[in-house]
């Protein structure tokens, strides 16, 4: 087992542009993402992930009250370097299997998470997978690279 990094938080949100809240589990299902979150769908971005890393790094800058789910990603990881990732990566995170499809994104404008930040690290340090094998995450469950 290749254990590089867990689970922080599971964050969902049910409409699209606004902060994320943890919730204590969360259901992925296969080709469609997190159960209940406005991103999930049959597209390459089911399920966002950004590393606490990325969040400490906002904080050192000085902008206060950053949480999980604040960039409005689903999963919170530690201990990984998620956009050295290279796109086909696949990972087991929880129950689930993933396969890392995009590193990073354009944000639109009039983003609430760069009205509230000021700043948003998701474009640059966020990834994207979509879900291979459905199951359950968790906060404090394992992240392999296969």
């Amino acid at each position: 087992m290749n254990k590089f990094g867990k689970v922080i938080d599971v964050n969902l949100s049910e409409k699209k542009g606004v902060v994320k809240h943890p919730i204590p589990q969360g259901e992925f299902r296969e080709n469609h993402g997190l159960v209940g979150d406005a991103h999930a769908g049959k597209w390459h971005r089911q399920v966002s992930l950004l590393g606490q890393e990325s969040i400490d790094k906002m904080k050192a800058s000085g902008v206060e009250g950053l949480v999980s789910g604040v960039f409005a990603e689903n999963i919170t990881t530690e201990g990984i370097v998620l956009y050295e990732l290279p796109v086909g990566t696949k990972l087991k995170i929880g129950d689930t299997i993933q396969e890392v499809t995009q590193i990073g994104k354009e944000c639109h404008n009039g983003c609430e998470i760069r009205k509230l930040v000021g700043d948003c690290v998701m474009p640059r340090e966020g990834i994207f997978t979509r879900i291979i094998e459905g199951g359950v995450i968790k906060a404090g469950d394992d992240i392999e690279i296969l």
